[in-house]
């Protein structure tokens, strides 16, 4: 993993935390925030309160980061309860409907399990975080105002199924981005005939990031969680490691910096919808996207600098700082963004 940098304003990078149960992510953010002095910061994907698992937190220039991490699949783990439907398609909403529940096994499960796996089309929860006319479904859903939402495409990687007890499913998921598990619930309960409800679900994985990487949030916020979460911090460069890295000079970096796209033109093209990223000798520069087989930017990263790495045995190393060129080059990236 890169060097943890760190900005004027606070600490810049990708910090993983499991969320606990209860909280929302956005209630977990204003909590790292405090814990760290205010920094700016915003998760990259919504973990539903009763959820648990990887939250990632981009924080500092990190928050720029989040339209390239939020597209990233995802695995989940959790139970399902069948015989019981509620409007939320989970064990926080209120009871809709009961039914008995079949004689089941493994087989039948795998069975059922076939018709969502791969590419589907999924009707999201009207309970979720979707907008409407620019408001959260789940407050249209609480006012009787929700309208019924069109299936939407999703893909599902893989998907296990296993009876743990005559009522209760254990199920493992990998998908893309935009599937529901609460959708899932809801739609195999329709299969069997009698009705499910998500019981618990934690997700254990974002992308190439997993769950043993994460920081529980009550560590976070104990005594020494300041510095576990800087230890922890995954630089700007190692949150896009899912991206091919172009390296270039120190001149062309502060050039694009700048929003000067001239050193893009030494790039050999890509793939139509390609993103790369742009790194110089001080770490990540930017994004670029490759167009009509011309690569555009599309993000630009202030220069963060460094933490110094410890002091080496008889010696002491000078902490680096800003020059004011470097300064006047984050301030104009910072008006541009």
């Amino acid at each position: 993993m890169g060097r943890r940098p760190r900005s004027g304003e606070g600490p810049s990078g990708l910090l993983l935390v499991d969320k606990p149960a209860g909280l929302s992510s956005a209630a977990v953010v204003a909590r790292v925030r405090r814990v760290l002095g205010g920094v700016k910061a915003g998760h990259t994907g919504t973990l539903d309160p009763f959820a648990t698992g990887l939250l990632p937190l981009a924080l500092g220039e990190g928050t720029k980061l989040a339209t390239y991490l939020t597209a990233s699949d995802k695995a989940y783990e959790g139970v399902i309860a069948l015989g019981t439907c509620t409007d939320t398609h989970d064990r926080t909403g209120a009871v809709t409907a009961t039914a008995a529940v079949p004689p089941l096994d493994d087989a039948r499960l795998d069975e059922v399990a076939a018709d969502f796996r791969g590419s589907i089309a999924q009707v999201p929860p009207v309970h979720s975080a979707l907008k409407r006319g620019g408001r959260p479904m789940y407050e249209l859903a609480r006012r009787g105002e929700a309208p019924e939402l069109d299936p939407r495409p999703a893909m599902v990687h893989r998907l296990q199924l296993r009876l743990i007890a005559p009522d209760r499913v254990a199920v493992e998921v990998e998908c893309s981005k935009g599937f529901y598990v609460r959708s899932l619930a809801r739609d195999l309960g329709e299969a069997l005939g009698c009705g499910a409800m998500l019981e618990s679900l934690r997700r254990t994985r974002v992308g190439r990031f997993g769950l043993d990487d994460a920081l529980p949030l009550e560590v976070l916020e104990g005594q020494g969680g300041e510095a576990e979460a800087d230890r922890r911090l995954l630089s700007l460069e190692d949150a896009l490691g899912h991206l091919r890295a172009v390296e270039v000079s120190a001149a062309d970096a502060e050039d694009l910096r700048l929003g000067r796209q001239g050193p893009l033109l030494r790039i050999p093209p890509g793939q139509p919808g390609e993103h790369i990223r742009v790194t110089g000798p001080a770490g990540l520069v930017a994004v670029a996207a490759c167009e009509c087989r011309l690569w555009n930017l599309e993000r630009v990263f202030a220069a963060v600098p460094l933490r110094p790495a410890p002091c080496p045995a008889g010696g002491f190393m000078v902490p680096p700082c800003l020059s004011s060129k470097e300064e006047e080059e984050r301030n104009e990236a910072n008006r541009r963004d």
